[in-house]
């Protein structure tokens, strides 16, 4: 048995599949997954993400703290309520998590760490924070739901009562603390809406809400397809420790300016930039008939191998899609083996879908 989140009855009721997602018991779907999916980008669905962390960065230094600890540089939020998504580095340059942080106050960051590595980001956000005599303090008794799509704040604002007129104001990657519960306008499918943070006990309670207002209950089963779709990387499957962000797409979220910054893997990342990075992290469009997988060997004709890390039907695209780490020289189109036969694929710059809308020629 999993850990379980505080809407595990729920889920139950609802007569989701459970599956095990980092140790925790999480609803795959509810029946239809491509019905999930085809909701958030037409309407509004939600999610439990109970299972990630809310951790609070507190004291005078947080501010440097965070500067030094992430790839990103928090210099960049001045205004309250503002987030950063951001890498969190080894010496190595290898991706210990990828996160959002927001700034609350000057003495008060917000971090949102992933599931399967919470209790490691814990233990290395304590084992940096003495120098800097900040409070690192995590958040398990809140529960996260988000709530996804076109129509999904509109959808949403009744259930979050009287918090809803400054939460609709929320600009796009801004959050807001508001009477117990903290909302922001983030999320990881390409479409509009909030997540929303509140205490355990009435996370049942606005599930409910949402519910019975239309929202459509969705779970991991199509947050994976749709996060695919919208060209997002998945934490463990597209970049982990032994990889850094120059070779999973994600050199844009590295600051190296200003020079005398020393966040922790920058002499690695420097050293690889130096050196010339040998891969790279494309999205792939299948070709032909057939379903990309994690783990399939991708052929680059005469220059070498690579890996399918992400891979699923699209079923906005109604194609095949993918992430896949191949060499950085390579060309138009490459070969994917598929049980034993080679077929075509045309690599393409993410996001596939955005807002409902293709965004790459097939």
């Amino acid at each position: 048995m999993g850990h379980r989140t505080p809407l595990f009855d729920t889920h139950l009721a609802a007569s989701a599949r459970m599956v095990d997602f980092g140790g925790w018991d999480m609803p795959v779907n509810y029946g239809s997954q491509i019905e999930e999916h085809h909701a958030v980008r037409r309407d509004a669905g939600m999610f439990d993400v109970s299972h990630m962390l809310i951790v609070d960065v507190r004291g005078a230094r947080a501010r440097d703290y965070l500067r030094r600890l992430l790839a990103n540089d928090v210099a960049k939020l001045a205004e309250p309520g503002k987030a950063l998504y951001s890498c969190m580095l080894n010496e190595r340059g290898g991706v210990m998590d990828d996160l959002i942080t927001y700034f609350l106050r000057e003495d008060w960051f917000r971090v949102v760490v992933n599931a399967g590595v919470r209790e490691k980001d814990v233990a290395w956000l304590q084992r940096h924070s003495a120098q800097f005599q900040v409070d690192i303090q995590p958040r398990p008794e809140l529960a996260m739901i988000a709530v996804q799509g076109p129509n999904a704040r509109a959808k949403a604002a009744g259930s979050i009562g009287p918090r809803s007129a400054a939460a609709l104001q929320l600009k796009p990657f801004y959050g807001a603390e508001l009477d117990g519960w903290f909302i922001s306008r983030t999320g990881y499918t390409g479409e509009d809406g909030w997540e929303i943070a509140l205490p355990a006990a009435e996370a049942p309670k606005l599930w409910s809400s949402l519910r019975d207002a239309g929202v459509v209950q969705c779970g991991l089963g199509a947050r994976d397809t749709l996060r695919l779709e919208a060209g997002m990387n998945l934490y463990g499957a597209d970049m982990d420790e032994n990889v850094s962000p120059l070779e999973s797409a994600l050199a844009w979220t590295v600051a190296f300016d200003p020079r005398e910054r020393d966040f922790i893997g920058r002499a690695a990342l420097e050293a690889q930039r130096r050196a010339g990075v040998k891969r790279k992290l494309v999205g792939l469009v299948l070709q032909e008939r057939g379903v990309l997988r994690g783990h399939q060997k991708v052929i680059v004709a005469g220059v070498g191998e690579g890996e399918i890390t992400s891979g699923t039907f699209s079923p906005t695209l109604e194609r095949s899609i993918g992430f896949a780490r191949v060499p950085a020289d390579a060309g138009e189109y490459v070969e994917v083996d598929i049980r034993g036969k080679l077929l075509r694929a045309k690599p393409v710059k993410p996001p596939f879908v955005r807002n409902g809308k293709a965004l790459v020629a097939l």
